[in-house]
Parts: structure tokens; C-alpha cells; sequence
């Protein structure tokens, strides 16, 4: 097969004048934009945004804008092979960082993109989704999937920081985006799901007959839970510890086509994952340490943010122990039967 395709410019003018007349184009020119040969050409470049930059942008925005002339206020981190202002970190995932002040609550709504925040600063905030009231502490993962309704208080003294993490660019290409609004929710006078029913990993409520779980049964991942599991697996395991965060009751990704995976590296531990085909960002937790994507190097600290592409020879190095949170797009691919590994 050629690898010389013909081009545009081979064409004839006339011709090239009646194909625009009649709505088409030739496919061959552009075939090798959309079907590259061996594996994808990715827009997406990889990415680094420091808290320590971001922070104090996010405090100036809580003085110069209100909540209410905001509903969500949030800098939005774009990918610089999309330009700033981009809603894209990676192809598939909306990255943003939230700020939210003592006393304050954002509206509630619903909308078709599914989110989770990774809480990165601050005490006192919570998240309601369907009338359950989820705390929000450093490091928790809070889901507020598809069609639920949620709204966000603060009872704390001071900012609540998290960074949301949504499957948007794929409801936007879809042109399926668009959100509902409503009054704030009622609260059940009770704690949320992952401190009564799923509170210990292998226990889930019994089971009536006929009866079935909530589709998202745990709406909150508490950060002192898994860091402790991490720390676990690290002592006994073999390499890098990583837990996938699943739905107790089916052991599916938490969302349909997001996946967040938590990781521990012990000081000077190094890890080289396989070349994977999802793209993903990575959440600093806690720790410093180096990784390398695509051989641009990125300097890490607490409560970072980085991305890489697809199938992007990635390569970290922590300085001192490390806990990072990776988010990728493996569960819509993996539903779409083309996930793939390949070996450095």
C-alpha cells in the first residue's frame, strides 16, 4: 500500500470547485489525519499546573467575583495543544479547580456530564447529591455522577479548594450537554454511605430479594481510607501500590467513562508504566518527585496537577513518599473495545 497518498492539489480546480457545489469532499487527501498509521496523532500535550500558581488566582477571583454571578467558580485548566480557554485537559476530560468561601453554597443542578472533586484544600465544605450530604476533606473523592442533583455549602472558616474532574468534551462533541437548575436539596439527617453502609472494603449491605443497589451506591471515597489500604498494599505488594476506586457493588469503574486509580511511591521509588491508549491527569495528593512525559520534565509538589496524552511514555520518579490519583478515560474505552497496553 502507498504511503504517498494524493492531495488536494492533484486535483483539478474545476473539479475541486464542483465537489464544494455539491457538499463532498475526497477522502484520500485527509485520510491520514483521521486513520494515521501505527497509532494516534494526539492534539493533547502534556501539561503541569502548579497549586502554589493557581491558589492565589483563585483567592483573587473569590474577591472579584461572587458566587452568585458565577454558580461554579472555577479557573479551568486547558491543554496547551487546544490554547487557553480550551474546556480540555486531555481529549476526553475537563479538568477545573473550584473555589468555594465560608458561608457560601453554589446552586443545585443537574446536568448530563458525570464529575468527581478530589478535595485539595480546606475543611468545612460538604456536597449534597439526591438529598446525602458528603463531607469534603483533603483528598476525598466526591462523585456527582450523571443526572444527580447536587449543590455545594461551606460551614467552615476557611476556603474549600477541590478540583473537578468531568467527562465533558465527550458531551459537548455529542452536542448532549446542558444542565438543569433547581432549589438546594433537602438533607438526610444521617452520615453518607461510605461511613455506614460501605464502610469496611468486601462488606456491602445484605441483599433483599428483588431488591437492587442504588446505580451509585457510594457517592464518597474518604482519602483516610485509602491512603491507609495504599499503605497496606505498598508493605506486602511488589512494585507501585495502585487501587482502582470502584462501585462496591458491581467492582466496575465509578463512573461510565472516567476511571480514577490511587497511587503510592515510597521516597526515591521509581515506576515506567506500560504505553497506554487512554490519556489521564495526575493529582498530587502528597510527596514531590519527577515525572517524565514524552521527555518533557515535570516537577511536581503537593497538590499538583499534570496530563498526559495517549500512549505517552511516561516515567515518575518521587522524591519523598508520594501519593498521587490518576484519572483516565480506560472505562469508555475499555466499553468501546479498543483499550491497549503496548511495552516500553
Amino acid at each position: 500500500m502507498s504511503e504517498e497518498l494524493g492531495t488536494l492539489e492533484d486535483l483539478p480546480q474545476d473539479y475541486r470547485d464542483e465537489l464544494d457545489r455539491a457538499g463532498v469532499a475526497p477522502l484520500w487527501p485527509m485520510m491520514r489525519n483521521v486513520l494515521p498509521h501505527g497509532a494516534p496523532q494526539p492534539v493533547t500535550q502534556p501539561s503541569h499546573w502548579t497549586y502554589g500558581a493557581l491558589r492565589p488566582l483563585l483567592l483573587r477571583a473569590g474577591e472579584l467575583t461572587p458566587v452568585e454571578k458565577a454558580e461554579r467558580r472555577v479557573l479551568v485548566l486547558s491543554d496547551p495543544g487546544r490554547g487557553v480557554g480550551a474546556m480540555q485537559a486531555t481529549s476526553t476530560i475537563y479538568l477545573g479547580m473550584q473555589l468555594l468561601l465560608p458561608g457560601e453554597s453554589a446552586p443545585a443542578h443537574r446536568h448530563t456530564p458525570s464529575a468527581v472533586r478530589i478535595v485539595v484544600e480546606g475543611t468545612g465544605g460538604y456536597t449534597v447529591v439526591d438529598g446525602e450530604r458528603l463531607p469534603m476533606e483533603e483528598g476525598d473523592l466526591v462523585l456527582t455522577p450523571c443526572g444527580e442533583w447536587h449543590d455545594h455549602g461551606h460551614d467552615g472558616d476557611e476556603p474549600v479548594i477541590w478540583l473537578d474532574a468531568l467527562d465533558l468534551p465527550l458531551f459537548v462533541y455529542l452536542e448532549g450537554s446542558y444542565a438543569i437548575e433547581g432549589e438546594l436539596q433537602a438533607q438526610r439527617n444521617r452520615p453518607d454511605a461510605s461511613q455506614v453502609e460501605y464502610r469496611a472494603a468486601g462488606l456491602a449491605p445484605t441483599r433483599r430479594p428483588g431488591q437492587r443497589p442504588r446505580r451509585y451506591p457510594m457517592l464518597r471515597y474518604p482519602w483516610t481510607g485509602t491512603e491507609a489500604a495504599l499503605r497496606q498494599m505498598a508493605t506486602y505488594g511488589e512494585g507501585i501500590a495502585e487501587l482502582d476506586y470502584i462501585n462496591p457493588e458491581t467492582g466496575e469503574d465509578v463512573l461510565p467513562a472516567l476511571g480514577f486509580t490511587a497511587m503510592m511511591l515510597h521516597s526515591e521509588q521509581t515506576h515506567a508504566p506500560p504505553l497506554r491508549s487512554s490519556s489521564c491527569a495526575f493529582h498530587v495528593v502528597l510527596g514531590e518527585g519527577e515525572t517524565v512525559v514524552n521527555g518533557k520534565v515535570i516537577q511536581w509538589g503537593p497538590k499538583d496537577t499534570f496530563t498526559a496524552p495517549v500512549f505517552a511514555d511516561i516515567s515518575h520518579s518521587a522524591g519523598t513518599e508520594a501519593f498521587l490519583i490518576r484519572i483516565h478515560d480506560r472505562p469508555l474505552q475499555d466499553k468501546l473495545g479498543y483499550y491497549e497496553e503496548r511495552p516500553r
